[in-house]
């Protein structure tokens, strides 16, 4: 089995386990730009926290322009919970006079624009390209890579850009987003990063480190599934 004949045969059987997977963050889908804040504040922190303290944030600042104005120390007193909250807070407000100044007062709509925010890397940006404008896009967050890694599709990659870049030549993008908000789910589910739940994976018999993987070969090589 090739990388992209096992990614195919992943992105299938996640879709059948998490048909309705989307993005865990809380956001208003006539304010995108809540979730380009909600993913800052995720950095180093659980969704289920962001999404509690930005109950309280956005109930307090309910537009870019509210942002752009907010003094420093109250949206860090907000967001203190998530952790960072000084840089965080300090992104967030640069970030909104960004969008108001440089963008018309919206969410930029490409990798490109996005990366250039503060506080955006190309995580967020593909998030937001997938989540709020529907185009292709490849999400490398901590389950992304691991998993991936585990299931083979890259070997010994762990910076998110390398990752992404070769999920792009292996994935369908047109499936990409959500498979990548599905590994977010698997990832917590069954393929835990200390502890993950081989013997009842459903994804064991295409895995290549469980223990249904490719076994070495005498003088340490792997086979050739192991690499394709």
């Amino acid at each position: 089995m090739t990388k992209k004949e096992r990614a195919a045969e992943a992105v299938r059987r996640l879709k059948d386990i998490y048909p309705d997977a989307v993005c865990s963050l809380t956001y208003n889908g006539d304010k995108p730009y809540e979730l380009v804040i909600s993913t800052r504040l995720s950095a180093q922190c659980t969704d289920a926290r962001v999404n509690i303290v930005t109950k309280d944030l956005f109930a307090k600042y309910r537009s870019l322009e509210d942002f752009a104005n907010a003094k420093l120390e109250d949206i860090e007193a907000i967001i203190k919970p998530c952790g960072f909250y000084h840089m965080k807070a300090k992104d967030i407000i640069g970030m909104c006079r960004d969008m108001l100044d440089r963008f018309n007062g919206r969410v930029p709509d490409t990798i490109e624009a996005l990366v250039s925010l503060p506080g955006v890397g190309r995580k967020t940006a593909n998030l937001i390209v997938g989540d709020i404008y529907g185009k292709d896009s490849v999400v490398t967050d901590t389950h992304c890579i691991r998993i991936c890694g585990r299931l083979g599709l890259t070997t010994g990659l762990t910076d998110p850009f390398k990752v992404e870049m070769e999920l792009r030549k292996i994935l369908d993008l047109t499936e990409s987003g959500a498979f990548c908000h599905r590994l977010v789910l698997f990832g917590r589910d069954t393929c835990t990063a200390r502890a993950p739940k081989c013997e009842t994976c459903p994804l064991h018999d295409i895995c290549q480190v469980g223990p249904s993987a490719p076994k070495a070969k005498k003088g340490g090589k792997r086979n050739a599934a192991a690499g394709s």
